[in-house]
């Protein structure tokens, strides 16, 4: 790594920091984000979670207000050479530049439904039961952000979170939708139901057509697993169930395509609605 002018180091911890079991150090309550359109909606969302700047030297320019306020905050920044940014990102898809910012702690299901429009207006919320990759996982929030979804469910044995990865994939999108993470014995479907959300299963086959459904202004889409699909239970006891047509030349799309999908018809569907209303 080469020292910035913001960050003075003695020639011993210069040589240190370039090895890759130092840079991969980092506070447990922190995760590093890069690539950036996803370190820039960190930037305009939440500066104050930002805790340090890595940066390569092409990079400079396009990052002028994020130095500016660093050097205010006197907070650290590194200019730092590609292949050191990779072991930072464990990847090489950095786009040469990476946040170390503090985490966002999963909201509680009440406070999500504090948090969103009252009845009567629209909802939509999206439920991943199952979805354990952190592309997929930042692929469906991009499209959430892009669709205006109000909030993720993360089932309570899930392993998402926002890494790296769900951040660089999101491509901003991660800062525009509330995450809720489902706590053990916690009512969900109950929750939903007093907030007027009706709960659609996606399903492969045998369900409504997407195109063909009206959908409800408020509504929560659950969404499975490639391979596992969704729960029996929470198929059992949804409202309606969709089906997203096609060819039948494969057998489904993936959860982030079937996602984007489905977002799209909610948000065409409310679109109709309001422009008839104009």
């Amino acid at each position: 790594m080469r020292e910035s002018r913001n960050e003075h180091r003695t020639p011993s911890a210069a040589s240190e920091s370039s090895r890759p079991e130092h840079v991969a150090r980092r506070n447990s309550d922190e995760v590093r984000v890069h690539g950036f359109n996803a370190c820039m909606a960190v930037f305009a969302k939440r500066p104050h979670d930002v805790r340090k700047v890595y940066l390569v030297e092409s990079r400079i320019g396009d990052l002028k207000p994020v130095l500016a306020w660093c050097a205010q905050r006197r907070l650290g920044y590194r200019i730092v050479e590609p292949q050191d940014l990779e072991k930072l990102t464990q990847t090489q898809h950095h786009e040469g530049v990476c946040f170390e910012v503090r985490r966002r702690t999963p909201l509680g299901i009440s406070t999500l439904l504090k948090v969103i429009p009252a009845a009567p207006k629209p909802v939509l919320l999206v439920w991943l039961d199952g979805v354990g990759n952190p592309h997929n996982f930042g692929a469906v929030l991009r499209s959430a952000a892009n669709f205006g979804v109000h909030g993720a469910l993360l089932s309570q044995d899930s392993a998402l979170s926002l890494s790296g990865a769900a951040y660089r994939v999101a491509e901003g999108g991660a800062e525009f939708v509330p995450i809720a993470q489902i706590v053990p014995g916690e009512d969900v479907l109950g929750a939903l139901r007093n907030a007027e959300i009706a709960l659609a299963a996606t399903v492969p086959r045998e369900g409504e057509s997407l195109y063909g459904a009206r959908l409800p202004k408020r509504l929560c889409l659950v969404l499975g697993a490639e391979g596992t699909g969704l729960r029996r239970g929470l198929v059992d006891r949804a409202d309606l169930h969709l089906t997203i047509p096609g060819t039948g030349a494969v057998e489904s799309l993936n959860v982030a395509a079937s996602a984007a999908v489905l977002f799209g018809e909610f948000y065409r569907q409310r679109a109709l609605e309001s422009a008839r209303r104009a």
